[in-house]
């Protein structure tokens, strides 16, 4: 097959499912993994062919290797694109949030992503100008208070981008990740927030920050969908949905403790 080809982990819903019928609009070949076998078979019916979906828990290593198998087979061997973009988030104090929600905060969002990349290596190696791209987050670029684990996954998401831009060039193979801000998809409508240890609904901030102009304005999941087509099509690292959300990268490089400090006077009121 000499169609091009996208692998999109949580696929079925928001940027993920945004991302997949841009690519399919464009003529790719989408294969489309998700938790959620309702959602997923919606997205199929959709994509009407040319397309390639699989149910996915992309914590467990064995069954990512076999859809990426079973992909392979689908797509001639190609892997233009793996969109790592499965995640969840849990808020909450560190002290307060149950410890089998943070490792599985860590397994889905990190390692998930690390298995990813592992099982779509070869496919990566063997289509020139391939792209591993990752979703981390706007709560990548300092630490974000009540989303500790959250954003410490999406720091390491990055870390791991930077590591893999130099060594996959050996293969003529590219890395890169995006850090979105506020994104209006589903996530904030199924994510748990914990209070000294009692599951609470979490802020619908999407809706709450839609009338903002700033960094924080609310932006759909097409805008983050477009900016998979940018990175393949650019050079760029690190991309950030809106651009004004790496402002915050540059204020915690120039001064971690003003932006610090700034935070436990705003906890305080």
């Amino acid at each position: 097959m000499t169609q091009q080809a996208i692998f999109i982990t949580g696929a079925a819903s928001g940027i993920g499912r945004a991302t997949a019928l841009q690519f399919h609009h464009r003529g790719w070949f989408v294969g489309a993994t998700d938790v959620n076998p309702e959602a997923l078979n919606q997205l199929k019916a959709e994509l009407s062919g040319n397309c390639f979906t699989q149910v996915l828990d992309v914590t467990r290593k064995e069954d990512f290797d076999q859809v990426m198998s079973d992909f392979a087979v689908a797509s001639g061997g190609r892997l233009d694109i793996l969109f790592n973009n499965a995640g969840i988030a849990v808020a909450g104090f560190l002290d307060e949030v149950p410890f089998e929600k943070i490792v599985q905060t860590v397994n889905v969002n990190l390692l998930g992503v690390i298995n990813g990349i592992h099982a779509g290596l070869a496919l990566l190696k063997a289509t020139p100008n391939a792209l591993c791209f990752s979703t981390s987050s706007s709560a990548a670029s300092f630490g974000t208070p009540g989303m500790a684990i959250y954003g410490a996954t999406k720091v390491a998401v990055k870390g791991l981008t930077e590591a893999l831009s130099v060594e996959l060039a050996r293969f003529d193979a590219r890395a890169a990740d995006v850090s979105p801000g506020i994104i209006d998809t589903p996530l904030w409508q199924v994510s748990e927030r914990y209070v000294r240890g009692e599951q609470r609904t979490i802020a619908n901030i999407p809706e709450k920050n839609r009338e903002r102009s700033d960094a924080s304005r609310t932006l759909s999941a097409d805008t983050v969908a477009a900016c998979v087509w940018e990175a393949y099509n650019g050079d760029k690292l690190h991309w950030y949905v809106p651009p004004e959300v790496v402002e915050r990268d540059r204020a915690k490089a120039l001064d971690p403790e003003k932006l610090r400090d700034e935070l436990i006077a705003q906890q305080k009121r």
